[in-house]
């Protein structure tokens, strides 16, 4: 639920945060592990992704994307936030005792059960094959490879979708609009993902945006031309050029950049751009 600040100050009188539904505010420190800032940098200091840096101290969430605990009953003990990423997580302890943290599909709620397998019932939070699961259920947490874990479909509000089945293989409708094939032994969860109206919250102000860890960018027509195509010139000038490029010199609009060899093109069966 979207719940708008108290215009007490100009910082806030825009910010609409959500109402997420959490049920505690500290994680199980058991599943947690240090999260190494690297702020847009590699090995050699050299900024590989630009417009990071800074932030809040955070650790890391260890999520169980594969749900490879087959048959083993678990009740969701609490909702909790993950600060590196958008959606909620839930907090699982198994009937042996094992915690373990997945990602909360909407709807799912302290004390319910949840279980993986090929056998079970496909109910929300429960994780199985593609092939079992029935066609036009919601479905996140997607395998693209059996036993490798869930890779696709993870973030706030996602939902994929099967079309169809067609021997080992089933069609699956993904977020983006593209249409692909992915193997039948495939697991996946049952559920949308969890927070929905992520999408929808304003941030309010630049500081908030600064302790997530996000730098201020700058239009390419205000660079030195060195720094990008778009730069130089004396005042206004435009960006001298046909069309926008990227600051490596790439076309900005319409510009294929998918290697036309790669080994996952043949499961395509619909491009998330065509009309």
């Amino acid at each position: 639920m979207l719940k708008p600040k108290n215009p007490t100050s100009a910082g806030v009188r825009h910010q609409v945060n959500v109402e997420r539904g959490l049920t505690t505010s500290s994680p199980e420190k058991s599943l947690t592990s240090p999260h190494k800032k690297i702020t847009g940098r590699n090995a050699h200091g050299h900024v590989t992704t630009r417009h990071r840096g800074g932030g809040e101290k955070r650790r890391y969430r260890i999520i169980d994307y594969k749900r490879n605990k087959k048959g083993v009953e678990a009740r969701v003990v609490s909702i909790e936030y993950d600060p590196g990423r958008s959606a909620n997580i839930a907090l699982l302890y198994y009937r042996d005792g094992e915690k373990r943290y997945i990602l909360a599909p909407d709807t799912l709620a302290v004390d319910m059960l949840v279980v993986s397998g090929p056998e079970v019932e496909p109910r929300v939070g429960n994780a199985l094959p593609l092939k079992k699961i029935p066609i036009g259920m919601p479905i996140h947490n997607l395998e693209l490879k059996a036993g490798r874990g869930g890779q696709i479909v993870r973030s706030a509000g996602t939902i994929a979708m099967i079309q169809s089945k067609e021997g080992d293989f089933c069609t699956v409708k993904l977020p983006s609009g593209e249409i692909r094939l992915i193997k039948g032994e495939c697991f996946a969860t049952i559920g949308q993902v969890s927070n929905l109206e992520h999408k929808n919250r304003k941030i309010g102000k630049a500081g908030r945006k600064r302790h997530m860890g996000w730098r201020p960018s700058v239009r390419g027509i205000a660079q030195h031309p060195d720094s990008h195509p778009h730069g130089g010139g004396e005042g206004r000038s435009g960006i001298g050029m046909p069309s926008p490029k990227t600051p490596w010199g790439k076309p900005a609009l319409g510009y294929k950049t998918r290697n036309k060899s790669k080994y996952s093109n043949k499961y395509i069966v619909k491009d998330r751009r065509a009309k």
